[in-house]
């Protein structure tokens, strides 16, 4: 089972969009597992106020439902997660250009979207 912590961007993202080669990403791989930390589920509810967004984040939130949590908290959710990578590494899930270059900076693994397809960067 491979671990993948989902940051605001790619969760709505994999909440919103049909996402092509995931099963075939997945043989590549392993079996995906999406986490949820704290820190990306209060930005959500903060996000849903947000009257352009709020189609968009509701669908991410009730997506979400399903996830595994995991206890990352912090004010803000890339430097939660840039802190967790670099005490535990792992891979994170996120559509953010600068917080994939810190991520993978800091020793982590990226993996986001492109064209609707689901990608491994590190």
């Amino acid at each position: 089972m491979v671990e993948v912590i989902c940051d605001t961007s790619f969760l709505i993202h994999l909440a919103t969009k049909r996402i092509k080669n995931i099963s075939t990403f997945e043989t590549e791989i392993g079996s995906l597992q999406f986490l949820l930390p704290d820190v990306v589920a209060n930005e959500l509810e903060n996000l849903s106020k947000n009257e352009k967004k709020k189609h968009d984040v509701l669908s991410a939130i009730d997506y979400s439902q399903k996830l595994k949590k995991i206890p990352i908290s912090g004010k803000f959710a890339d430097k939660a997660l840039i802190d967790y990578v670099k005490q535990h590494g792992g891979i994170i899930g996120t559509m953010d250009k600068e917080l994939k270059d810190m991520i993978k900076k800091n020793g982590g693994s990226v993996i986001s979207f492109s064209n609707d397809r689901i990608v491994l960067e590190s």
